[in-house]
């Protein structure tokens, strides 16, 4: 439902636009920047794309269906409940730099989904995607008697949700790049505490500190002391 065919041109401009967006945000960067990325003129991207929000567009989609082709795939490897959302979510969180550019874009996505038709559609087909991928994972455990979820469909939004918001909370830390495994990890054990009903499943390590800076008993940074 995602995935469309293009041509080599059309292929590397919306590389090169998926990679500016994700520095300078969808809606800010302007045509020039992508032009200039890609090596063509402005006059190129509007005769393969028409306009910029139908490039924005295909950007998106083009982006959306690699990530739940990722997904899918890393699936389809073995058919052991617990290592399938281990694969899963490794494919997931699966570099800093790649998921901090793709979940910028993504945002910017939910953010013009309310107002515009076009957008709300693809957001809506990319959920409706991978949630369809997630509760694959999750008929396949509970068949297995490995998971116990009283609905299948529900538990993959939950799953959804728990990833989605974790990104969104580690996207806010300053020291991203570093708590990126932290929040891997983290992922992993809410996802496996929810499907198997057996709370503390997963053992998540304790965040280690930046330098000069106090760790709560919540594993959360302590809060800055006034002077």
């Amino acid at each position: 439902m995602l995935h469309q065919a293009h041509s080599a041109p059309e292929t590397h401009i919306i590389r090169s636009a998926y990679r500016v967006m994700g520095e300078k945000g969808v809606y800010r960067v302007p045509l020039q920047d992508i032009a200039d990325a890609a090596g063509v003129s402005k006059s190129v991207l509007l005769y393969y794309f028409k306009s910029k929000e139908n490039l924005v567009l295909t950007v998106m989609r083009w982006v959306l269906s690699q990530i739940a082709e990722r997904i899918r795939a890393s699936v389809s490897h073995t058919s052991d409940a617990e290592e399938r959302i281990r694969v899963m979510i490794d494919t997931i969180f699966s570099d800093p730099l790649q998921n901090r550019r793709f979940y910028l874009t993504y945002i910017g996505l939910i953010d013009h989904a309310a107002s515009s038709d076009s957008f709300g559609r693809l957001s809506a087909t990319f959920r409706s995607t991978v949630n369809a991928i997630y509760a694959e994972v999750i008929r396949g455990g509970c068949e297995s008697k490995t998971f116990k979820v009283r609905d299948v469909v529900e538990a993959a939004a939950v799953i959804r949700a728990i990833i989605e918001g974790l990104y969104i909370q580690w996207l806010q830390e300053e020291d991203w790049k570093r708590l990126h495994a932290w929040y891997k990890e983290a992922c992993l054990a809410a996802v496996l505490t929810y499907l198997t009903g057996e709370v503390g499943f997963g053992e998540v390590p304790k965040r280690v500190p930046a330098q000069g800076q106090a760790i709560s008993e919540s594993g959360m940074p302590a809060a800055s002391k006034s002077t």
